[in-house]
Parts: C-alpha cells; sequence; structure tokens
C-alpha cells in the first residue's frame, strides 16, 4: 500500500525534470529567434537575405536581416502587430498562425529556399528554434496592452524577483552598467522585447531565462521593470 504513493513521487519527479528540460529547448528557441548567429557564434550569410524586402531599413545590413525576430517582430505578430509600421515594418508576417503546430512541419519551413536555415543550423538548433515557434510563444496581447504598452502583471511582486535575480546585472535602478542600456525606458517603449527576453535570456550574455518559473513571474518582473526610472 506504501509503493503507490512512492511510484506516484517518483513518477511526479520525472515529469517535472522532463518539462524543465523541455523548457531549457524552448529558451534555447526564444534565444535563436532573437540572434541566432550569437547564439551559435557563427556569422550570418555575407549576402542579404532574399526574404527581405530590399524596401526594409535593414536589408543586408549586418545580417539584421536575417534574424527571426526582424520580420515576425518581438510580438510574434509581423506585420499585423508592433511591426506593422516604422523603420522594422516589413509586410511579413508573424509566427502566431504557426503555434501548436507539428514541429516537423515548422523544420521543413525553416529548411526551405525562402529561410534557408538548414545550412545555418544545426538539426538540434533547428528542433529547439521549431520547438520555441510551436509551443513557446506567449499572445502578447493577453498580458500587454497594445495602446498603452502597459503590462498586465503586478509590480509589488516582480520586485522582489527583480531585485534578487535581474539587479546583479541591471542594478536596483535598472540602470546596470554603463554599457548598459536603462532598463525602465525599454521596458516602456518596447514591452514585447522586453518579455521576449525575460522568458528566454539574452543572446551572447549570462542573462538567465525565468521561462521554467510560472509565466506571471515574468510578467510581473517586466510590470516592475516599467517602474523603474530612466
Amino acid at each position: 500500500m506504501k509503493a503507490l504513493p512512492l511510484c506516484l513521487a517518483i513518477v511526479s519527479l520525472l515529469a517535472t525534470a522532463s518539462a524543465r528540460a523541455d523548457e531549457a529547448t524552448l529558451a534555447r528557441g526564444g534565444l535563436l529567434y532573437d540572434n541566432w548567429s550569437k547564439v551559435v557564434s557563427k556569422k550570418p550569410p555575407a549576402k542579404p537575405n532574399p526574404a527581405y524586402p530590399k524596401t526594409g531599413k535593414y536589408f543586408g545590413k549586418d545580417g539584421a536581416d536575417y534574424r527571426c525576430k526582424e520580420c515576425h517582430g518581438w510580438d510574434y505578430r509581423g506585420k499585423d502587430g508592433a511591426y506593422a509600421s516604422g523603420k522594422h515594418a516589413t509586410g511579413i508576417a508573424g509566427i502566431r498562425a504557426a503555434a501548436k503546430r507539428p514541429e516537423a512541419k515548422i523544420v521543413k519551413v525553416l529548411k526551405d529556399s525562402t529561410h534557408g536555415y538548414g545550412d545555418l543550423l544545426s538539426d538540434a538548433d533547428l528542433a529547439a528554434l521549431a520547438a520555441f515557434v510551436s509551443k513557446g510563444q506567449v499572445d502578447m496581447d493577453r498580458v500587454i496592452d497594445r495602446k498603452t504598452k502597459k503590462a498586465r502583471g503586478k509590480a509589488a511582486r516582480g520586485k522582489p524577483v527583480f531585485e534578487t535575480i535581474c539587479a546583479k546585472c541591471h542594478g536596483v535602478d535598472g540602470k546596470g552598467e554603463p554599457k548598459m542600456d536603462a532598463l525602465g525606458p525599454l521596458a516602456r517603449g518596447n514591452p514585447w522585447e522586453t518579455l521576449h527576453k525575460i522568458l528566454n535570456g539574452q543572446p551572447d550574455s549570462e542573462m538567465p531565462a525565468l521561462r521554467a518559473l510560472d509565466r506571471q513571474v515574468a510578467l510581473d518582473v517586466l510590470t516592475y521593470a516599467q517602474t523603474l526610472p530612466d
């Protein structure tokens, strides 16, 4: 009779470990979506991205046109989101429609002639990026007001998390090291990018990913970050 609870406990621990492993994969996929070349320490192609419009501001500019976020946006809505206008506008659709799509199909898209990542990323990284697109996206419009850009979390809950996890690098006031941009203006001006990085980390840095924690924690941290000074 005592063996059953023990077995259930073991199964629960294994399931938790598996979930954490999946979150690590999703976080890596989020980093690759942000800036894959920095993640894999590989230069993007020298030629302009043929799928990026020639009228776009970042066409052929230091590989920026090969970053996933540059076409599909930090809110994953592309032309229908924050990148509908402005210097990042390309007229390219987002990836929201690909959420929950089979990952094998997403890998196939990533390797097609339009994207061309088959020659740029390993099979493991293609799988991680596909996993992020399928399972790792956040419906940004549910957690961030698009008009006001205000996050819908609780700053009071985010404050202790920020001050114990984030402040070591960003500073208690969010101003961090001299080379860092002040976090307050970034969180208020581009909350979608800020939340993406809170969840997945910053490429080529030691910034931790909070994805394995409850999503509400990341949202609360973003909400608190929006209260930090300029």
